[in-house]
């Protein structure tokens, strides 16, 4: 096994791994117009991407808790139809990061507050599942919209000690601030990605920043 500073590695998936915008912009779309609130324009889409969903319909569309439930579900009927995984996009180079470090012997794990059926839908259909030694995502069912990055960091971290994995140096990889918050909760560094969805400036308090895949790799593989 290549060298590391770290002993485990868990990803975030939208803005890191997968960008679901294609697909999310349409759905977005029928849930909000459905709840006679508009579609957001496109240059605010970004903001969207990354929070739990319970969040983003509260403070982006104006939504009451309960009608943001509502919507949730009605959007996650929308995400579990056929051609799901078709719809969303990976980004360029991070897939061959992903690889490397599992060919390196380092163990990964996804941490995304997007549904975990949805992630695994993702990675298996882009060939990529079996790089990783467990996944961890939002629960289905209501119990699922409070799913916050703490949550799936510790059921993350949780599987992968069940499976043997030593936890005692991991690192998160993300592209929000959601992220540097979810591995500080637990004590965990975390490398900001520069492609993502998230600005610079919630990049503050992240171990590291990274421009590009292959500074991402760098740093793992050390």
């Amino acid at each position: 096994m290549e060298t590391s500073a770290f002993s485990c590695i868990l990803w975030d998936v939208d803005g890191t791994i997968a960008n679901a915008t294609r697909g999310m912009s349409e759905r977005l779309a029928t849930v909000l117009e459905s709840f006679g609130r508009t579609a957001p324009p496109a240059d605010e889409l970004a903001l969207w991407m990354g929070p739990p969903l319970l969040e983003s319909f509260q403070v982006r569309a104006g939504m009451a808790p309960a009608e943001a439930q509502e919507a949730i579900i009605a959007y996650r009927k929308l995400s579990s139809g056929p051609g799901y995984a078709s719809s969303v996009d990976l980004y360029p180079d991070v897939p061959e990061v992903v690889h490397a470090v599992a060919a390196a012997g380092l163990p990964q794990a996804t941490a995304s507050t997007k549904p975990e059926v949805q992630v695994h839908a993702i990675l298996e259909h882009y060939g990529l599942l079996p790089a990783f030694t467990a996944l961890s995502g939002a629960r289905s069912g209501p119990e699922g919209q409070l799913d916050n990055k703490t949550f799936v960091v510790a059921r993350a971290l949780e599987r992968l000690e069940a499976a043997g994995v030593d936890i005692s140096r991991p690192v998160l990889i993300g592209d929000r601030y959601h992220d540097v918050e979810g591995g500080d909760a637990h004590g965990i560094p975390v490398i900001f990605v520069d492609w993502g969805f998230g600005h610079t400036d919630e990049a503050q308090g992240a171990a590291h920043h990274v421009m590009t895949p292959a500074e991402l790799q760098a740093l793992i593989l050390a």
